[in-house]
């Protein structure tokens, strides 16, 4: 668990800088603590991404964690890697290469 700073929420979506939300979504990212985490396994992505739910929460079936737990689309409640590519990005960015297992 970890208080992200804005900057470092700012770099990890810098991919949706010019979109019209980034502000809100650096803001909610950095309102409190974040839970961070390398699940492993055969299509870890993809299963992972079926337990969150479709991003919007509207949209999302009950069960999933959106479905379940999210209000709107700007604070759906958990973000998950999209493709192995960004996953590896991603983990780099939160861990060290000395802590992971």
């Amino acid at each position: 668990m970890m208080l992200l700073t804005k900057k470092q929420a700012e770099l990890f979506y810098e991919i949706h800088k010019d979109r019209s939300f980034f502000g809100e979504l650096v803001e909610f990212m950095t309102s409190g603590p974040v839970i961070v985490q390398v699940l492993v396994g055969e299509n870890a992505v993809s299963k992972y991404r079926q337990i969150m739910g479709a991003t919007d929460p509207k949209q999302a079936d009950k069960g999933t964690i959106r479905g379940d737990f999210a209000d709107d689309i700007s604070e759906n409640r958990v973000h998950g890697s999209d493709s192995l590519e960004n996953a590896r990005k991603e983990i780099a960015f939160f861990f060290a290469e000395r802590e992971l297992v």
